[in-house]
């Protein structure tokens, strides 16, 4: 799973996910992409869900990029804690995902096996995304 080495602060406010994604929103290194519609936070366990489904289905061929990184920490209290007490411990780390932001990158594979792979890892992850290529120039 991604987790980030070390952070300058230990936890972060939660915060809004607002507009669109302006970076990270074009293809960059691969053929292929998945592009998110909707905003989340996409925890690092689902990352790696998605990941191992395009690598399962492209039998190891071709190339994938991972495009965004968990690098935000989320806390939790344990279970029947009374109210008080300060913040709980941090729990996952997650990405934040704007509207347009692209997840994954994958290149050196044909058409159809990248876009039955996105599909399959668009399964995994719990927001409507869309299957781009790149345009032919």
């Amino acid at each position: 799973m991604l987790l980030p080495k070390k952070a300058k602060y230990r936890k972060q406010f939660r915060g809004k996910i607002k507009g669109v994604a302006t970076r990270g929103s074009s293809l960059d290194f691969g053929e292929f992409g998945l592009k998110a519609l909707e905003p989340y936070r996409l925890s690092s366990r689902q990352i790696e869900a998605a990941r191992k489904a395009i690598v399962g289905r492209t039998k190891r061929g071709g190339k994938i990029w991972i495009r965004i990184f968990p690098d935000k920490p989320v806390t939790q209290k344990p279970a029947e804690v009374r109210m008080g007490g300060g913040k709980g411990e941090v729990k996952k780390y997650v990405a934040v995902i704007r509207p347009g932001r692209i997840i994954f990158e994958l290149t050196g594979v044909p058409s159809a096996d990248a876009q039955k792979a996105m599909a399959l890892a668009a399964a995994k992850l719990p927001f409507r995304s869309l299957y781009i290529e790149e345009e032919e120039t």
